[in-house]
């Protein structure tokens, strides 16, 4: 039986990356297309291709992290928690893309996990990291580390894009029309940038967790050590995800928050390459989606701030502040379920 269980994690998994692919992607070629420096099947298809790079040759860190989310027994009720905050992710994840809301699938992933380990074990099966915050530790850890990760990167986005915005816009005061060609195809490398970025970080979580369901069917021995097919498979599967797309939420963020120029889109590239790139390094998971609309806003912002729609921002707050909670009770009720059934 617990053969079926590890394999529905791993495919779960799949389907969840899958959405994270269709939901987060669309949010690296959003803005390239709003302002023309490349048709929507140009874009999707170099920013899958790339992620894919980056998912394969990443590093672990982001895994890690995610690993070190949760204190619980290596037995076979992790499977069940695991299976559980997949499921309860996975849920919300399409339930956005359907209604083309910008929220994210790390803030779901998380939510999943805490509600599925806090169900099987109780609030001590969670890594909160308080203690260590309070206790003044250098190092954030656990759900600490991943809502500082969470919260900070969009503001970092806005705050870069903000200054970025700024500083070109004094730069290129007296540009003609003729600047906007090379600044669209500079995206293409930014973009690309951001595209390997988001492959390693996003793909990376999933890695993380396949390989907690491994150590807990005993197929391995440790989580160190990877097979290399779990991340040629992740990297495989948002490469997919992205071609799929996510077109309401490219909307949104190529159109619904502020009517871009290529000026715009540069920044808007250069600014979320260089967030998502440093929370990779560092080993934190974020959200792509949230991000882009940070520095789309912070751009706008720093523009004519009358002209952005702060709607959007308004409804990125609700969604950080639902969305966690709201996997974690659909997790704790599909845990309940599946260890009713497999008893």
């Amino acid at each position: 039986m617990w053969e079926l269980v590890l394999a529905l994690v791993v495919l779960v998994a799949f389907v969840f990356l899958l959405t994270n692919g269709m939901n987060d992607a669309s949010a690296v070629v959003a803005t390239m297309i709003a302002c023309g420096a490349a048709t929507p099947l140009q874009a999707v298809l170099w920013a899958a291709s790339v992620g894919l790079v980056g998912a394969i040759f990443s590093g672990a860190a982001v895994a890690q992290t995610i690993i070190g989310l949760l204190d619980v027994p290596v037995s076979h009720q992790l499977l069940l928690v695991l299976l559980a905050g997949l499921t309860a992710a996975m849920l919300w994840n399409l339930f956005t893309w359907k209604m083309g809301i910008p929220s994210s699938s790390t803030h779901s992933l998380v939510g999943g996990l805490v509600g599925g380990a806090w169900a099987a074990y109780g609030a001590s099966a969670v890594v909160w990291g308080w203690n260590e915050l309070y206790m003044g530790n250098a190092e954030l850890v656990g759900v600490a580390k991943i809502v500082a990760s969470l919260i900070i990167s969009p503001l970092l986005g806005f705050l870069v894009a903000f200054i970025v915005q700024v500083i070109l816009s004094l730069a290129f005061r007296r540009a003609t029309f003729w600047v906007n060609k090379p600044l669209k195809r500079s995206q293409w490398l930014l973009s690309g940038i951001l595209a390997y970025g988001h492959g390693a970080n996003d793909a990376q979580k999933m890695v993380g967790i396949i390989s907690l369901a491994l150590l807990a069917s005993g197929v391995q021995s440790s989580v160190e050590g990877v097979p290399a097919w779990v991340k040629i498979a992740c990297g495989l599967i948002m490469f997919f995800g992205t071609l799929f797309g996510g077109w309401s939420i490219m909307k949104t963020l190529g159109t619904g928050i502020f009517t871009l120029r290529p000026l715009h889109s540069f920044n808007s590239q250069f600014s979320a390459g260089a967030s998502v790139a440093l929370a990779t390094f560092v080993g934190a998971p974020v959200s792509t989606t949230h991000i882009v609309s940070g520095t789309v806003i912070g751009a706008g912002a720093a523009d004519n701030y009358r002209m952005v729609n702060w709607e959007v921002g308004k409804h990125m707050l609700v969604a950080w502040c639902v969305t966690i909670p709201a996997s974690a009770l659909c997790a704790a009720g599909v845990f309940r379920l599946l260890q009713w059934l497999t008893r």
